[in-house]
């Protein structure tokens, strides 16, 4: 019952963290680019378009289901060692992500969306675009790794129970 509830928990937070990784690259490649590409307007126009449901209604949540599936998979992987490492490593990403997200991305979303040109000029929400963009491509790496490591994780884990099962059918 146990290696079964491990190997779930290990499954959900990969496929959490696959989740994730895939918005994460649609708002790079299809959101952004619109999103920022002239300054102040499409900032101002792009909040006519996301009043029902924006990033920051798909991520925060997401990203503490993510945290949450990686402490649950870290748990129950414990024991089996070559899989433990890659889960941590898993769940420091993600971790690093959400702070990086909290403590970079969310001001400059409140200048660049709530307070805008009505109190910044443009240069700064400029700057600030910049600023938001290279800390995205941080985010960016940190899903990329955290997925990547997960999915190890997730193999390493696999294999350590088929060939533990298959050693009990030996009996």
């Amino acid at each position: 019952m146990f290696k079964k509830v491990g190997y779930y928990s290990v499954l959900s937070h990969l496929w959490i963290q696959w989740i994730i990784l895939g918005g994460i690259l649609l708002n790079t490649f299809m959101v952004y680019p619109n999103i920022f590409h002239n300054v102040p307007e499409t900032l101002e126009s792009s909040m006519d378009w996301m009043q029902v449901a924006s990033p920051h209604t798909y991520f925060p949540p997401l990203g503490f289901v993510s945290i949450l599936t990686g402490v649950l998979a870290g748990i129950f992987v414990w024991k089996v060692k070559p899989a433990r490492k890659w889960v941590l490593f898993s769940l420091m990403a993600i971790i690093l992500e959400g702070a990086a997200s909290i403590l970079f991305e969310w001001p400059r979303n409140e200048i660049m969306f709530m307070e805008g040109a009505d109190i910044h000029s443009v240069e700064f929400l400029k700057q600030t675009v910049k600023e938001f963009k290279m800390v995205h491509w941080f985010r960016v790496m940190c899903n990329v790794f955290g997925s990547l490591f997960i999915f190890i994780g997730f193999i390493k884990f696999d294999r350590f129970m088929t060939s533990e099962h298959q050693g009990e059918n030996r009996k």
